[in-house]
């Protein structure tokens, strides 16, 4: 096996920030070390294979975008990126290791969808990779195959409660799955919508002829966002289970988090960048059909009513645990645009995979997070929240070598033509300017990017079997 000497950096963590050498051995970080320590009396640099200079620069480790939809079949479609393209352009941005969903749908055994989504992904990943169980068809069967899913590495399932006809859950199912996920160990991960109060709001505005995406924003008020988180809340509460509600956007679900958390309850929230820096008003109102390339679900919110500067607030004070992605892009020629004339038909969905590194290390130039709490909610929180911790999520012995080498002082430029490696005809993030550039990227002691180059491979990526979330109160 090879070694490398990471030398020069500051090595950051979710508690601090140091003056380090970073020393691997094949796939596995051997030690961290104090600069210009030596092996047995001699100079390290000469005793291992490959030095990496990485002075001036944050060491931190791999990033974790534990919400991710490579290949997602939805609305007539399929998410443009393959598991190929999505953890290429993954690795460019500095992220090592995606959780994705394998999806039962209405109909399906669970076992069965989990080993199509195994055969889709099985060496065709740039980096390694996991999987959460959607569970689309809770019943007895379902029920059953949910007791075996941490046996197969799979710690988290998640259940909607929007999209009825798709995968919609009602009380009684939810209730039923949470007890189940409350005796085996398994987070229960939740969209949390009420979907039939949207379906009547989605004819309504119809009906009165207004069609453009604008109104899907409309169509999901904040209080649809709200009314859901609070009754998966309460539902949580009644069986025990840890609960998990993805892509929050509304500032009125982050206070029922707060509050449930605050009351002892194992409740748990991710946010997504499209929350923190796009809006109503400014994306999905631009004008024409163009809004179409901004619809996702939750969907954004007005600035008027500041919902992205709570967000960051709730970042900082831990009333979100997180930053995922939601990454489930769709083009604009040939899906985005079967919604022209009918917002509800627009697939749902904004590509980020490449560029949530970036965007939330932003946030750090801005004065909005601490340096330390980006590699918190970018990558050591994911890795305790779904059971990866002490593997990844950190820069430690024993640890996967996933490491990215980080420069403060470098720019990176994003948009379609500059850098955007995802399978998608456009750039949602078009325009925006990062003060800082992800230089180099380790998986597992490999090199798969080093300066502007991609060094990977398809059949790198390894499936990560993941434990029961180490993150619960």
């Amino acid at each position: 096996m090879s070694t490398t000497l990471i030398t020069g950096g500051t090595v950051v963590s979710s508690t601090g920030r140091s003056e380090a050498d970073v020393l691997i051995d094949g796939e596995k970080i051997l030690a961290v070390l104090a600069p210009g320590s030596t092996l047995l009396g001699h100079d390290l640099k000469s005793s291992v294979d490959t030095v990496l200079d990485a002075a001036g620069k944050y060491v931190v480790p791999g990033g974790i975008d534990a919400h991710t939809h490579m290949q997602m079949p939805f609305g007539g479609t399929e998410a443009s990126d393959t598991f190929e393209t999505g953890t290429r352009a993954a690795a460019w941005g500095g992220t090592t290791t995606i959780v994705d969903f394998a999806i039962q749908k209405y109909g399906e055994r669970v076992m069965d969808a989990l080993t199509a989504w195994h055969d889709k992904a099985s060496g065709e990943c740039a980096i390694d990779y996991g999987f959460h169980q959607i569970i689309g068809d809770v019943n007895d069967d379902s029920l059953k195959a949910m007791e075996g899913l941490i046996d197969e590495g799979i710690s988290s399932y998640k259940l909607f409660m929007a999209y009825p006809g798709v995968f919609y859950s009602d009380d009684a199912q939810i209730f039923k799955a949470m007890r189940v996920g409350a005796d085996t160990g398994l987070m229960t991960m939740m969209h949390a919508e009420n979907g039939p109060a949207i379906d009547a709001m989605v004819a309504e505005l119809l009906a009165q002829g207004k069609t453009d995406p604008y109104y899907h924003g409309v169509a999901r008020a904040w209080q649809m966002e709200e009314e859901a988180t609070h009754r998966a809340i309460m539902l949580a509460n009644l069986t025990g289970a840890p609960l998990y509600v993805v892509h929050v956007s509304a500032k009125q679900a982050v206070a029922q988090l707060a509050a449930a958390r605050n009351n002892g309850q194992n409740v748990f929230g991710e946010t997504c960048p499209q929350y923190l820096y796009l809006s109503l008003e400014d994306q999905l109102g631009a004008p024409g059909f163009e809004g179409a390339k901004w619809v996702c679900s939750t969907p954004l919110r007005s600035k008027l009513e500041h919902h992205q500067d709570h967000m960051w607030q709730a970042l900082r004070t831990n009333d979100l645990q997180m930053v995922s992605t939601d990454h489930c892009p769709f083009c604009m020629k040939g899906q985005k645009d079967m919604g022209v004339g009918d917002f509800s038909k627009i697939p749902n969905g904004i590509g980020g995979v490449e560029h949530r590194m970036n965007l939330i290390y932003q946030g750090v130039v801005d004065g909005k997070i601490p340096l330390e709490r980006w590699v918190e909610i970018t990558s050591t929180t994911p890795a305790r929240m779904f059971g990866m911790y002490g593997r990844k999520g950190v820069i430690a012995p024993g640890a996967d070598a996933d490491v990215v080498i980080y420069n403060p002082e470098g720019h990176t430029s994003i948009g379609l033509e500059k850098t955007h490696h995802m399978n998608m005809d456009y750039s949602a993030w078009e325009g925006f300017e990062i003060d800082g550039h992800v230089d180099t990227v380790l998986s597992r002691g490999r090199v798969i990017v080093d300066d502007n180059q991609y060094l990977g491979s398809k059949t790198h990526g390894q499936y990560l079997r993941r434990a029961p979330s180490q993150y619960l109160i």
